[in-house]
C-alpha cells in the first residue's frame, strides 16, 4: 500500500504547477480542491495510473474519486 501512495504522489506532482498544495498534505486531501488539479488534468492522471497499474477505471469509478486515498485504495482493490 505504501509503494502505491508514492507513486501516485509522484504521478500527481506532474500536474501540480503550486508546489505550496503540498503543505499540509494527507490521505483525505481533495484532487481539485486541496491540490488544484483541474478535470482536464485528472484525465491525464487516470491515464497515467491505468498504464502504470494495467487497471481500467470505469466513469463511475472516476465519478467516485475525491481524495488522494480514493486513488490509493482503488489501485489497490484492482491490483490484489
Amino acid at each position: 500500500m505504501e509503494s502505491i501512495k508514492q507513486q501516485v504522489i509522484e504521478i500527481l506532482k506532474k500536474y501540480t504547477f503550486n508546489k505550496e498544495v503540498w503543505d499540509g498534505f494527507n490521505d483525505n486531501s481533495s484532487i481539485i480542491n486541496d491540490l488544484k488539479i483541474n478535470s482536464a488534468r485528472i484525465v491525464d492522471i487516470i491515464i497515467d495510473i491505468e498504464e502504470i497499474y494495467d487497471i481500467e477505471i470505469t466513469d463511475e469509478e472516476l465519478d467516485s474519486l475525491n481524495c488522494f486515498k480514493d486513488i490509493v485504495n482503488l489501485i489497490h482493490k484492482k491490483t490484489n
